[in-house]
């Protein structure tokens, strides 16, 4: 903003945003002394001693920078090749008097309630900064707005000490040369709200299609909030807790107002949360560009790599860690598996059908492949990335991990290991924890009777892993996942006994991660995006990717052992990814009233997590995917299964077949399972069934609140599909033997093999694991809004 000077500058007018005269009056003096020499006493905290006031009276304010004319940024694939070119700078400036005073007074009440009656230099702030510097904690916030003006205009987004210093001084000369209103109306013409907004102008237009001077209370109150974290706290396409982070925001800047006699009570208690414009997508980023984009972003920002003001200025080069080939095939798979099949036309329920994907190099935690959606200027909402959907029973081994890791014993005081034998009575109510016992119903009510863990995971039988988390210990299966690669903040993430049925909602990339920990021998390397940056021309520093052991090697070989099972075993859950023709592992989920169906699978050279995720295309709720594609119900084992398949099929050819790693027995209470090291073209099925036994009763409910309504992936299609041509029975699935059922006690070694063929046993039930002792309760169940857990599959 252009500069007055001392001789035209006057006290601020009584109509400045503050709405009652500034408390100084008159000329201003330059520069308080005492602001100078407290000021001086932080400064050299950062600089040393010496020189402050010489270099105050000798600095320069430069001429605002190029940010207001923002450079494009080249988004480039793994080889060079363009992704896309964005950075059409969206700004129009505009003076202090076409911005609403109910604007006005939202930014101050966000970001610098006393912006009119103190100094350029937030000095508790400033000295709170020095001090985390001493200590070598970093940089810290704290700014005024007449500092952020000046950061915006004349300064980088840089996060240094020699920036920071650099701001302090010109932040003293501006607020002795400038208006207050000069510097207010800079900071509102040079700030992002996301979106591609530079300024408040900008901003209006493309959140609410207004003017700046047009905007109420509500709508410059949204504007303030999004100065905190724009992406994060659009509504339009934020998470459930980005909206809510965004809705507190919101009504503290409201509060504010009235605190500070900017907006009555009355005024305040009539405010409605604004409705808020659908974004429209830059130029260049259709199909799958604007995910990438997105993705790339968000990585970026969440590492403190860049800001999102920085990056929305351009001049840089981001090149991805996307291979080209494999995200063509990704799009194929998706494309050919499950939209070809979608008639929203004619079938409504087809079209809140979502799907989102993430594959990843297990070895060096590169993302080689993200599909988003069906088009970025379609939908917004980045379906690789969200975190508002549960993951069901993909979280199980997580369940697995920590109980094998931890050498957990059941309630006999047997080690847990693959073939120990657990109670799949559906509704059973778990044993050995405090409070009202939890009792999680399996899918459609089957009773499996005494089942080897190993069955219950090629089965994903919902007693069993219920009663697996509590001998393990929720605190611990909860830690497990974080430790694997789950961020610790992920929404439902709690020591609840509904945690291994997967009622936390991760994102696909966040459990493409925690898989490829498992595959990579249990070294957790967070899943990044970006290998190189630029910024006009000149290399910026990335951080390395780090590497942590987080659970032994032989636990993660142990799990993906048992994972292969889902996969092998022509009852298992995923039984589909057989076509593959390739050693493989991995686990399926299916969330409660089938609202979201995954599939996570790996071999050793790579892993893919894919997801569908039912969604009201109208009102954006939650909604079932059960008849999409004309499918009767929905599982993990069906879409996401045949994604991936597609998908590992194309992306591995001519990759040579390798096979994973040889697991030693464990004492698990009988010999444990053995995964083959040795490559096959093809997957070893079960001793062949014979017709499958009568099913069980209904479950019995629990007292703890309601379990998952379903469990299993069960219900995906008939036997004819499967190895060896085999028949199902009326669930359409292979049926077993009776002899097969394992009939030793709970805990002890059982009569069975190791992955017999998927049916309910019809055997006479061995008695269950010694009952706690008479003052140990059953599990308390969780939380009712948690209870309703992802299902078995």
């Amino acid at each position: 903003m252009p500069r007055t000077s001392r001789s035209e500058r006057s006290a601020p007018s009584s109509k400045s945003p503050s709405g009652r005269r500034p408390r100084r009056t008159g000329p201003r003096r330059l520069i308080p002394t005492w602001r100078v020499t407290v000021a001086g006493l932080v400064t050299s905290l950062l600089l040393g001693t010496g020189g402050f006031v010489l270099a105050v009276s000798l600095v320069q304010v430069p001429d605002a920078h190029a940010a207001a004319t923002a450079q494009s940024n080249t988004w480039l694939y793994q080889d060079g090749s363009v992704i896309a070119r964005t950075g059409q700078t969206n700004r129009q400036n505009v003076a202090l008097d076409k911005v609403s005073p109910a604007a006005q007074h939202a930014a101050l009440a966000a970001e610098d309630r006393d912006f009119y009656h103190e100094g350029a230099v937030n000095v508790p702030g400033l000295l709170r900064a020095a001090i985390k510097t001493a200590k070598g904690e970093g940089t810290q916030g704290g700014s005024t707005i007449t500092q952020q003006y000046v950061k915006n205009t004349y300064l980088s987004q840089q996060q240094s000490v020699g920036r920071k210093v650099k701001e302090l001084f010109i932040a003293l000369k501006v607020d002795a040369t400038e208006t207050k209103d000069d510097v207010l109306a800079g900071y509102l013409n040079t700030s992002y709200y996301g979106r591609g907004a530079y300024g408040i102008q900008a901003g209006a237009q493309a959140y609410f299609g207004v003017d700046a001077a047009a905007l109420d209370p509500a709508q410059g109150a949204y504007l303030a909030t999004l100065l905190n974290a724009p992406s994060a706290y659009d509504v339009a396409t934020a998470t459930a807790t980005g909206k809510q982070n965004a809705t507190n925001r919101w009504n503290y800047v409201l509060d504010g107002m009235v605190k500070e006699n900017w907006l009555s009570a009355d005024e305040r208690a009539a405010v409605t949360f604004p409705e808020v414009k659908e974004p429209q997508a830059a130029p260049g980023l259709s199909g799958q560009a604007g995910y990438l984009v997105n993705a790339a972003t968000d990585y970026l920002v969440s590492h403190q790599i860049l800001s999102e003001a920085a990056l929305a200025k351009g001049g840089y080069t981001v090149k991805l860690s996307i291979d080209p080939a494999r995200e063509q095939d990704l799009s194929n798979a998706v494309q050919s598996q499950l939209t070809a099949n979608l008639k929203p036309e004619s079938r409504p329920k087809d079209a809140g059908a979502q799907a989102g994907a993430v594959s990843v190099d297990p070895k060096t935690g590169a993302v080689v492949a993200l599909y988003g959606g069906t088009d970025y200027t379609k939908h917004f909402i980045d379906n690789a990335t969200r975190r508002d959907y549960q993951a069901g029973s993909t979280f199980k081994a997580i369940t697995l991990a920590a109980a094998l890791d931890s050498s957990a014993r059941t309630q006999s005081g047997q080690t847990i290991g693959p073939r120990t034998v657990y109670d799949g009575t559906s509704g059973r109510k778990v044993r050995g924890g405090t409070g009202t016992p939890y009792a999680a119903p399996n899918e459609g009510g089957k009773d499996y009777g005494q089942i080897t863990l190993q069955q219950a995971t090629d089965w994903s039988v919902n007693s069993v892993f219920t009663q697996l988390a509590q001998d393990t210990g929720l605190e611990r299966v909860r830690d497990t996942g974080v430790a694997l690669g789950l961020p610790a903040g992920t929404p439902s993430l709690g020591a609840q006994p509904s945690l291994p049925l997967g009622v936390a909602t991760p994102s696909v990339l966040d459990m493409a991660g925690v898989y490829a920990t498992l595959d990579n021998g249990g070294r957790q390397i967070t899943p990044w995006l970006v290998p190189s940056l630029e910024h006009e021309g000149r290399p910026v520093a990335l951080p390395a990717p780090q590497v942590t052991q987080a659970v032994s090697e032989q636990t993660a070989n142990r799990v993906t052992a048992m994972l292969r099972g889902v996969v092998d075993d022509p009852g298992g859950t995923g039984f589909r990814a057989q076509a593959l023709g390739r050693p493989a592992a991995g686990k399926t989920g299916t969330t409660d009233d089938q609202k979201s169906v995954w599939f996570v699978g790996y071999t050793p050279e790579l892993v893919t997590a894919v997801a569908l995720f039912g969604q009201d295309p109208a009102t954006g709720a939650q909604v079932s995917l059960s008849g999409t594609g004309g499918t009767d119900g929905a599982a993990g084992g069906q879409y996401p299964a045949q994604i991936w398949t597609a998908y590992m099929k194309a992306a591995l050819k001519g990759t040579p077949v390798t096979g994973f790693p040889a697991v030693a027995g464990p004492a698990d209470g009988g010999s444990g399972r053995g995964a083959a090291s040795t490559p096959s073209a093809s997957a070893s099925p079960s001793p062949a069934p014979s017709a499958p036994a009568a099913e069980s009763g209904a479950p019995t409910a629990g007292t703890g609140g309601t379990g998952p309504s379903d469990s299993s992936e069960q219900g995906s299609g008939t036997g004819s599909g499967r190895p060896g041509g085999q028949s199902g029975g009326s669930t359409g699935r292979p049926g077993g033997s009776a002899s097969s059922t394992p009939t030793g006690p709970a805990g002890g070694t059982p009569a069975a093999t190791p992955r017999p063929s998927r049916t309910p046993s019809t055997a006479t039930a061995q008695p269950s694991p010694p009952a706690p002792d008479p003052q140990q309760g059953g599990a308390a169940a969780g939380p009712a809004t948690n209870a309703a857990a992802g299902d078995g599959g």
